[in-house]
């Protein structure tokens, strides 16, 4: 298994970047499991670059799309991005390029396979390009996206990129005859202290509960709960 402290320089190669404070990077691919097991404190590992590198996604792929389509729908925009910035689609990303094996995890993370987890290695993908932000702003971590998912974002507008939970959940329901107005996410509950807050998560149609999820976010509890409404209606999500 690579040492991060000794490969640094080789993941700032794959990533086309070389950081100016590494530390940054180093916290990018903590684990909050391996931040406990150092510290005593999870929330020194890669939650937070995690939040900020979902908005600075985001708003750089939002951008990238805009310009790219200028005769698209924001309908068609807003689904095309789901599909791309989408758990499954950053995940195969990152190990795509072997990213997933600098994450530095806890001993049961690592033994029960949380290197190759979509969750955890999607989120380790975020908090890296949260730090890249940080060091180098926008236009670095413009560049360092570009990089990462082009391939992702070419399949994208090919149409070869499997859709996020949610939209296939729409879209399968409205061939049923069900209005997207009909379809309700509700956050059932929440819990686990504020650093590591686990949400559930319940999809409806017509005030038919169809499926219930888990994440640690309130998106990521919804899209657990579409998952599980396509499982029950035949249609698996390919997350």
């Amino acid at each position: 298994m690579r040492q991060l402290n000794s490969d640094i320089r080789q993941l700032e190669k794959i990533l086309g970047y070389q950081f100016r404070d590494p530390a940054l990077l180093e916290r990018a691919v903590t684990h909050s499991s391996r931040a406990n097991e150092l510290t005593g404190r999870p929330q020194d590992g890669n939650e937070r670059l995690e939040f900020l590198g979902d908005a600075v996604l985001e708003e750089i792929m939002s951008t990238r799309l805009y310009h790219s389509l200028p005769g698209d729908s924001e309908g068609r925009l807003s689904k095309l991005r789901a599909s791309i910035v989408c758990e499954r689609s950053l995940s195969m990303a990152a190990k795509a390029m072997e990213i997933n094996q600098f994450l530095r995890l806890g001993h049961g993370e690592e033994l029960t396979g949380g290197r190759y987890r979509d969750s955890i290695v999607s989120d380790c993908l975020e908090a890296i390009f949260g730090a890249v932000f940080l060091d180098g702003g926008s236009e670095a971590a413009g560049m360092v996206i570009d990089r990462v998912l082009s391939d992702t974002v070419r399949k994208g507008m090919e149409g070869r990129l499997a859709k996020d939970a949610k939209t296939e959940l729409q879209e399968l329901l409205q061939r049923d005859g069900v209005s997207a107005c009909d379809i309700e996410y509700v956050i059932t509950g929440e819990s686990g202290p504020d650093h590591n807050k686990l949400f559930e998560a319940a999809v409806s149609a017509g005030g038919k509960e169809l499926g219930r999820g888990c994440g640690k976010s309130k998106q990521a509890a919804q899209a657990a709960a579409a998952s599980a409404a396509l499982e029950k209606l035949g249609s698996p999500a390919q997350r």
